[in-house]
């Protein structure tokens, strides 16, 4: 009798560890599917928000656009100073991109951050290079060539 109670537990055992794979395996597709689920719905927000004018701001792309903010009026910022003081060093391509991702009626002042040696970074042949050159005049930036002249109108921020 002994021996058939040991054997009747192990096998009673091992079909209860089977029942609690089999509903491990249920739950854990369950998750996945909930999570591939709500990938799908945010990826489908953030396509809506993109189709109908809102912008989709990330962390580091906020300080940037508040950095470029603070530039103040008749003072120009490099790229790479506006990505240091955001606290991301060595990102000013990343200052570039949100910049010129801005849409057209935003009220960031993007005229006033020029690459380094104060170079306006918009192709010649765009009508932006001239809007841009136009715009810091207008605040009073002086140029000496193509080149802002930084040692007057650098921003110390």
């Amino acid at each position: 009798m002994q021996r058939r109670r040991a054997t009747t537990s192990k096998v009673e055992y091992s079909r209860a560890l089977a029942r609690r794979r089999a509903a491990m395996g249920r739950l854990n597709r369950r998750l996945r599917d909930l999570l591939q689920e709500r990938a799908r719905n945010a990826a489908d927000i953030a396509h809506w928000k993109m189709d109908h004018g809102h912008a989709i701001v990330d962390p580091a792309r906020a300080r940037i656009l508040a950095v470029v903010r603070r530039v103040p009026r008749g003072r120009v910022a490099t790229y790479g100073q506006v990505a240091r003081v955001a606290g991301l060093p060595r990102n000013a391509r990343l200052v570039g991109y949100t910049l010129h991702a801005l849409p057209d009626d935003s009220d960031v002042p993007w005229h006033r951050v020029v690459a380094a040696g104060g170079r306006i970074a918009l192709p010649s042949h765009d009508a932006l290079d001239g809007l841009q050159r136009a715009l810091l005049e207008g605040e009073g930036v002086t140029f000496r060539g193509a080149r802002v002249a930084l040692d007057r109108h650098a921003w110390r921020g």
